[in-house]
């Protein structure tokens, strides 16, 4: 793994974090918003670390996937309580607040568009 700047990913990042928060504002419908929006949320995270790192495209996708599960299995256990977060409106949305399978769902196929995108 590498520290480089990578002006492709620097481009992506922000257009997807736009998307991003559009789906949160304006959409709130039963599929794009709890499904699109967590898919998203994997490409995000991986575009943001490939602006700055080379490292093995699999291997960044595959560390993504398990962060997300961790995250999303701490939501069974309402972590956002024991962080004192739950009245904060901002860090509920962004940490999530409750489990679901579908959301698990989610980030694989985020996992997978991941994929797509060679070293």
């Amino acid at each position: 793994m590498k520290l480089t700047f990578n002006l492709k990913f620097l481009l992506i990042f922000p257009a997807i974090l736009v998307i991003e928060v559009l789906i949160a504002i304006y959409l709130h419908d039963a599929i794009i918003r709890p499904f699109g929006g967590d898919v998203l949320v994997v490409v995000l995270m991986y575009a943001f670390f490939r602006i700055f790192l080379v490292t093995n495209n699999r291997k960044l996708a595959l560390s993504l996937l398990i962060f997300s599960f961790i995250i999303e299995f701490l939501q069974a256990v309402n972590y956002v309580n024991w962080l004192g977060l739950q009245n904060n409106k901002f860090w509920s949305v962004v940490l999530g607040t409750y489990f679901s399978i579908y959301d698990l769902l989610a980030y694989f196929v985020g996992y997978l568009i991941c994929l797509l995108f060679r070293d």
